[in-house]
């Protein structure tokens, strides 16, 4: 029986500094129909960036007047840049039964909630601050003082957490991974349907 097309999904994946979400991301793109969902900035691109891959560049004027066709579903200042996330590609997307997924920060991710309340938010977690503090210590990119901070953030974070509707802990990639992988499938395994409009579908093909 053909219960018909679909919508795609989009799962939302945000997490602390140091949780490993943007690793968990590229995994899960390897060997899935999953799309990435491509950010729009208002700054330069860098060496061996392109338009449409790594992300949509364009002017200050031009983004504004998007944010004000309420053309994001997220968007925030960074420092003198400014980023968001287009809701037209997305929903687009969406519209074709194409599942896309976006990593971003909690703040952008509440945004996102607020604007498309039917996404699929997922938030990862080191397995405890004492790794998440090796991890950033590890990266060897940031002052003592700067980890401290994170970790407070992270700490604020985790006051939101009841707001996602999973929380998967990053110990082991691989583990990590196949978790986020079931959760796709019990998504797309949830009834969407009344139970009217299931036996409609089954009398048709009668």
């Amino acid at each position: 029986m053909n219960l018909g097309k679909h919508k795609g999904k989009l799962y939302v994946v945000s997490g602390p500094s140091g949780a490993g979400k943007g690793t968990i991301c590229k995994e899960l793109l390897k060997d899935s129909d999953l799309q990435l969902s491509i950010s729009m900035t208002t700054r330069a691109p860098r060496e061996g960036e392109v338009e449409g891959v790594h992300y949509y560049f364009v002017s200050h004027a031009d983004f504004e007047e998007i944010v004000e066709k309420d053309g994001f579903l997220e968007h925030a200042s960074i420092y003198e840049n400014r980023y968001g996330t287009p809701k037209a590609p997305v929903m687009e997307k969406l519209e074709k039964g194409i599942d896309v997924i976006l990593e971003i920060e909690m703040q952008g991710a509440l945004q996102i909630k607020e604007n498309y309340p039917d996404g699929v938010f997922i938030f990862i977690l080191p397995p405890s601050m004492a790794e998440l503090r090796k991890r950033l210590t590890g990266r060897g990119t940031e002052t003592a003082e700067a980890i401290e901070m994170r970790l407070s953030s992270t700490l604020k974070e985790l006051s939101y957490i009841e707001k996602y509707d999973y929380c998967v802990v990053n110990g082991e990639l691989e583990e990590a991974v196949n978790r986020i992988k079931a959760i796709l499938v019990a998504e797309h395994s949830k009834v969407t349907m009344t139970a009217k409009e299931l036996i409609e579908k089954y009398s048709e093909e009668e």
